[in-house]
């Protein structure tokens, strides 16, 4: 079989002070999982922990993401979490603060006949 992406939610997240990107991050995964309800796989009967999660983070600076810190916070499935160029960087004139944006996809797919 074949797996074929059966959901796709987005979600934006931030950190306004201290320019973690790592928080931002899943602040914007959790984000997008608040938009969610899975209703189908119940429905389906699918396995969830067959379920292969896909979590593209967009951010100004993805090597500075925790890849493994984002991807614990996902509840189900085989996660794969893959952060890229993105987001938004925004200093704040005369303190040096880093506002951190980001944005996260989430795609998850199903081994479907």
């Amino acid at each position: 079989m074949t797996a074929k992406r059966v959901i796709l939610e987005m979600g934006a997240g931030n950190d306004l002070h201290g320019g973690d990107y790592t928080k931002a991050a899943i602040r914007a995964v959790q984000d997008a999982l608040h938009h969610s309800s899975l209703t189908m796989i119940r429905t389906l009967g699918v396995d969830k922990s067959k379920m292969l999660v896909d979590v593209t983070i967009g951010v100004q600076q993805p090597d500075k993401v925790d890849a493994d810190a984002v991807k614990e916070t996902l509840p189900v499935g085989v996660v794969t979490v893959n952060p890229v160029k993105g987001g938004l960087d925004l200093t704040v004139d005369g303190t040096g603060d880093t506002m951190v944006i980001a944005s996260a996809a989430i795609s998850v797919r199903l081994d479907l006949p």
